[in-house]
């Protein structure tokens, strides 16, 4: 296995090979996993809600050398989410290693609701 430092300084692993979905890959801790992904050699697609943030995120990573694609998705609509599932399935060629849902399900306390029992995760996982 090849050896590639990350952000961390940690060489001893390596995603080559490996494909990713990290959907709110634009912000926060969705940014950070995307970064350390790519950056380890994962082929990495993710979404955000907003097109011009995406956009600006997917330039920086590719200046990075990274390898990064994204999507325009709002992981609460089912809709959007069967084609995020469609444009993952073609990019990777059905093939998925990691999944890292890191958008906010539920902005309310959970109450038994669909946006807080994991039926996000589970269409998703499959």
């Amino acid at each position: 296995m090849a050896e590639v430092e990350s952000s961390t300084g940690n060489s001893r692993w390596s995603l080559a090979g490996t494909t990713a979905v990290v959907t709110g890959g634009t912000r926060g801790i969705g940014y950070a996993v995307v970064e350390e992904l790519a950056e380890l050699g994962a082929a990495v697609h993710t979404c955000s809600r907003n097109e011009e943030e995406l956009n600006q995120k997917l330039q920086e990573w590719a200046a990075k050398g990274f390898t990064v694609t994204g999507s325009v998705c709002d992981a609460s609509s089912r809709a959007q989410r069967e084609q995020l599932v469609q444009k993952v399935s073609s990019a990777f060629s059905g093939k998925l290693n990691i999944l890292l849902q890191s958008t906010s399900g539920c902005q309310t306390p959970c109450n038994g609701s669909a946006a807080c029992n994991g039926e996000p995760i589970d269409f998703l996982a499959g």
